[in-house]
């Protein structure tokens, strides 16, 4: 079991949104006007400021916002063995448009060879902690992996690497627990792992998005439970392990819809994470009844704030909803953030850095008038 070492009454998911000057260098590193020493230093640069913000946010736990990457989970994908990446012809299906990002499949057996790079973003971060803060890593859920390569998309490519999904689970669970260790030697002791699989899961397109009947879907329902648990299980026990649980998050748009009800029996109720951030900020969302399925004493980050639109949210009308919430879990087990980071893409979501930091400090107002300074 973690020990108790997070959610903050007010948090945040993780992702901020690029500075202009960041998306510059980066468009620039791509073009090959300049060269990755001059990128890291912009990017240090960046983050460093993003820090201070943070902390003068009040936030608890800083991150680097995800400043390093081009997707909140492809880039940690891409640094193992045997995954590929390309240029999108088509991006994902997201509401309102596509969502541009890299094809990524399996060009071979998934592992872990040397020092993964995100262990050195951490060690950035951890070189701000104090004794206010502490570094968060968020880092793709293990079902989030294994989704991306048991798709229709990817089903050919994943037959060719591995001769059954049982091979290829062996390998993602012995993959992160090869990268946990690592970044765990140096200090990590908060991990996010951010998982839109089950957002896929309770979406009524679900069968199509598999490319199965609802008999499959209990199956992968299974197997998504499974290897996150695996892994939860076998981590060091002074790792504190959130999950995020999202329905898509790109350029202010989604993906999936629908309520937690068809997995509060997996995902809710035995999931042996920490605490989860569940987002709650649009009736695509369903209602707070499934919270029910959540075993006494864990905490439910509730997010309550969207970050897809700048509008402040009505104080009271969110106060009103966490109690509403407490209802099913207890007032002292939840906290308050935003439903989702703020940038989950380089693109960011359709809101200037300004209105950002506006819906951080709600959410702080918010939280100290419920639950107290």
């Amino acid at each position: 079991m973690a020990v108790n070492y997070g959610p903050n009454r007010y948090d945040v998911v993780g992702s901020f949104l690029r500075p202009a000057k960041l998306k510059k260098a980066r468009e620039d590193f791509s073009a090959g006007a300049i060269d990755a020493a001059a990128l890291k230093e912009v990017e240090d640069e960046c983050i460093t400021d993003l820090i201070a913000k943070e902390k003068k946010a009040g936030l608890r736990f800083i991150t680097d916002g995800e400043f390093r990457r081009a997707t909140w989970h492809l880039d940690f994908m891409w640094a193992f063995e045997g995954i590929g990446h390309s240029t999108t012809e088509d991006g994902l299906p997201f509401h309102d448009e596509a969502a541009k990002i890299d094809d990524t499949y399996l060009t071979g057996k998934i592992s872990l060879a040397g020092e993964h790079p995100f262990v050195e973003h951490f060690r950035f971060v951890q070189s701000f902690e104090d004794e206010n803060t502490t570094a968060k890593l968020t880092i793709p859920a293990p079902a989030q992996f294994i989704e991306q390569f048991i798709m229709p998309m990817n089903r050919k490519a994943t037959d060719a690497a591995y001769g059954n999904d049982t091979l290829l689970e062996d390998d993602i669970v012995a993959a992160y627990l090869a990268f946990i260790e690592q970044v765990h030697a140096v200090g990590c002791r908060n991990l996010q792992l951010d998982d839109c699989s089950w957002g896929c899961l309770v979406d009524p397109k679900a069968e199509l998005f598999f490319g199965t009947d609802q008999a499959g879907l209990a199956r992968i329902k299974e197997t998504l439970l499974r290897v996150n648990n695996r892994v939860l299980d076998a981590a060091p026990a002074d790792l504190c392990i959130n999950t995020h649980v999202c329905r898509g998050n790109f350029h202010s748009t989604w993906a999936c819809e629908g309520g937690y009800d068809d997995v509060a029996d997996a995902l809710l109720a035995n999931e042996h994470v920490n605490a989860f951030f569940l987002e709650f900020d649009d009736e695509r969302s369903g209602s707070f009844a499934p919270l029910a399925s959540v075993p006494a004493g864990k905490k439910v980050v509730l997010g309550l704030v969207t970050t897809k639109r700048a509008e402040l949210e009505d104080k009271q009308a969110v106060i009103a909803r966490i109690h509403e919430a407490a209802k099913y879990v207890p007032l002292e087990n939840l906290c308050l953030s935003p439903q989702c980071g703020f940038a989950s893409c380089e693109i960011g979501n359709k809101l200037t850095e300004e209105q950002q930091w506006a819906k951080v400090a709600l959410v702080r107002e918010i939280a100290e008038e419920v639950w107290g300074n």
